[in-house]
């Protein structure tokens, strides 16, 4: 796999209010926010354009809504921003694409020249999948790290519930066999922006 010096690393919604086990339930891929990391590091390390997405959201609710302290990135996304001699943007938005955030992603990553996109974050079937199919529907080439996402278990509309693995499962297989986006592990990832 190779990795441009453009293709731009997209982390989306790497925010405390995740941690909220009370609120959103059992989570999978315990091992996400160390390939986050990972990811950030190696793209801020060779000087890659990362892009940093927030959500806020605008239930009263939600650990997420703005000005709230789970709004806030966790902390090693927090010590990683500013880093490096990349490209850096932020992107807020309060729906689940960043294609429908501010500043506009779409014009940004043009202006840039950027065609291919790295996705990470949470939740992988909602934000992330979400931002995946709108990149793949506007003609980037788009790669998903599968294991540095994770999400929480759901309820189906039957009202049995549907684990956080089988989610990220159907995610992945939706995006392969749709051709939205090509599924990618970390290791090759960061392997690849580092030869």
């Amino acid at each position: 796999m190779e990795i441009t010096e453009n293709t731009a690393l997209v982390v989306v919604d790497v925010q405390k209010g995740f941690d909220d086990a009370a609120y959103w339930g059992p989570r999978n891929n315990p091992a996400a926010d160390g390939n986050i990391a990972s990811l950030i590091t190696a793209w801020k390390d060779t000087g890659r354009p990362v892009v940093f997405v927030r959500h806020d959201s605008v239930s009263p609710g939600s650990p997420l809504r703005a000005g709230s302290a789970g709004n806030a990135f966790k902390d090693y996304v927090e010590a990683r921003r500013g880093s490096g001699a990349g490209l850096e943007l932020l992107v807020t938005k309060s729906v689940n694409s960043a294609f429908y955030g501010t500043p506009d992603l779409d014009a940004w990553l043009r202006e840039a020249g950027i065609t291919r996109i790295v996705l990470a974050g949470i939740q992988t079937n909602m934000c992330v999948e979400t931002t995946a199919r709108m990149a793949g529907n506007l003609g980037y080439d788009v790669l998903f790290a599968l294991d540095a996402t994770h999400t929480f278990d759901l309820t189906g509309p039957d009202g049995r519930p549907v684990t956080a693995d089988d989610l990220a499962r159907a995610t992945a297989a939706s995006l392969h066999g749709g051709g939205f986006a090509r599924v990618v592990d970390t290791a090759a990832l960061t392997a690849a922006a580092r030869t």
